[in-house]
């Protein structure tokens, strides 16, 4: 079942309140003023501040590192904290259980990045590595985060276009599409969605010059580094709030697909891959020729000699880490063994924190499992929706409860069954509280 479930987790985030593409009315139909945000009080700030020097010619930035896992760590939880989606940390550790991993799990930090081909200037969206590097006027830096892009169906444009409006704390238009959709499931959903836990475009939106296109923030951050919305980019909370505050009205934005990147650094020809998107998926073998083209190039230029032997193996890992080609040059696992190990923190950041559970509390049963494994791998995917639906494993003899709560009162704990149903297609049932 939980093997189903993680594939539900990766839909339901795309499928529930997400995306804005073919909106019309997406804000209050008033003037467009840009007001202060609501605050959320946060206990710890993120570990990267995403910001890089770049030196003339510089094309690779930030270095990969790796970090140790601690009990009750998910995947989303240490990607969120180390600046990168779900997508970056998954493929780049693809043995380590995303929801469940083992404590003291080496977890790969994919933290090195080649900066796409296209102008050092404004805002680049590179949909195939889920990533947009942002390069503030007149300074020799860059800024890069994850993102969150359109799902097959709803792919975000290939364009050059630029911020058009800036609005924090937005109100969604849910658009008939959407009504569609949930009304399809008994999902009655409201017009218009105010600013709030509820609302997708999150507490800040930025509009492209092309219609119903925007980048925003989100109310379910773990479906950040997938395909998830109707086109819009989303991004976590913390980073559109900093590049809201930087950008400007006119700033230019281009949105590029380019899975192949390639890097001079150090001396080395470095070359990173990932899988195209599933739009792109028929043009891959002209991809790859592409890149095989270029590295010869770019080696012949420096009379380097490749070796296309661990160039095969960089482009059939597809896993998103810059890898050096040059013959003589250390594979992944050389430079995974000298990564530096971070520390890991008290406390990632934005972690769920679930509350105890009283017996004077309204509660939620979703499941009882025979596999432990299992269990905290479901309470770990409730736990990470967007809201938060607490949840967590409790044991009694040889099975194990997966259990929600701690709610206010009957009528919050029937909305979460509610949830649970359209979300994750499991049957969950209201438990009293035992005393008062």
């Amino acid at each position: 079942m939980l093997h189903k479930l993680y594939f539900l987790l990766v839909i339901l985030v795309s499928f529930v309140l997400t995306g804005c593409q073919t909106f019309s009315n997406l804000f209050d139909d008033q003037p467009q003023t840009i007001v202060k945000p609501q605050q959320h009080a946060q206990q710890i700030e993120p570990e990267l501040t995403h910001e890089y020097s770049l030196a003339d010619g510089q094309t690779m930035i930030g270095n990969l590192a790796t970090v140790n896992t601690q009990d009750k760590d998910t995947l989303s939880d240490i990607a969120r904290h180390f600046g990168l989606g779900f997508n970056d940390i998954t493929v780049a550790n693809p043995a380590i259980s995303p929801w469940a991993p083992a404590p003291n799990s080496k977890v790969v930090l994919p933290t090195q990045f080649i900066l796409p081909d296209a102008p050092h200037n404004g805002i680049v969206l590179n949909l195939a590595t889920m990533r947009m590097f942002f390069y503030p006027k007149k300074a020799k830096t860059v800024f890069t985060y994850p993102v969150g892009v359109g799902r097959d169906g709803w792919n975000t444009p290939l364009v050059l276009t630029q911020i058009a409006d800036k609005i924090a704390n937005p109100s969604w238009h849910v658009p008939p599409s959407i009504h569609k959709e949930h009304e399809a499931q008994g999902d009655k959903l409201p017009d218009v969605v105010k600013s709030g836990p509820n609302n997708p475009l999150g507490n800040y939106a930025m509009r492209l010059a092309i219609p119903s296109y925007l980048i925003h923030g989100t109310n379910k951050p773990y479906g950040i580094g997938m395909q998830i919305s109707h086109g819009c980019i989303q991004m976590y909370p913390e980073d559109i709030q900093v590049v809201f505050k930087k950008a400007t009205v006119g700033l230019p934005v281009k949105i590029v697909h380019q899975p192949y990147l390639t890097a001079w650094h150090n001396d080395n020809l470095y070359l990173e891959a990932h899988e195209p998107l599933a739009n792109w998926a028929a043009g891959k073998s002209k991809l790859r020729k592409q890149v095989l083209k270029q590295l010869r190039d770019m080696a012949k230029k420096k009379q380097a000699t490749v070796d296309w032997h661990k160039v095969d193996e960089v482009l059939n890992r597809a896993d998103g880490m810059p890898t050096p080609v040059l013959e003589q040059s250390p594979g992944i696992n050389e430079l995974i063994s000298h990564a530096d190990n971070y520390e890991h923190p008290k406390q990632l950041f934005g972690q769920p924190q679930v509350a105890e559970l009283n017996d004077n509390d309204w509660a939620v049963l979703v499941a009882k499992l025979k596999d432990s494994t299992e269990a905290e791998k479901l309470a770990a995917m409730l736990t990470h929706q967007g809201p938060v639906i607490p949840a967590r494993k409790i044991q009694k003899d040889d099975v194990y409860y997966v259990i929600a709560g701690p709610f206010k009162n009957q009528a919050e704990a029937k909305t979460v069954i509610k949830r649970i149903q359209l979300d994750f297609e499991i049957k969950a049932t209201v438990m009293k509280p035992k005393v008062g």
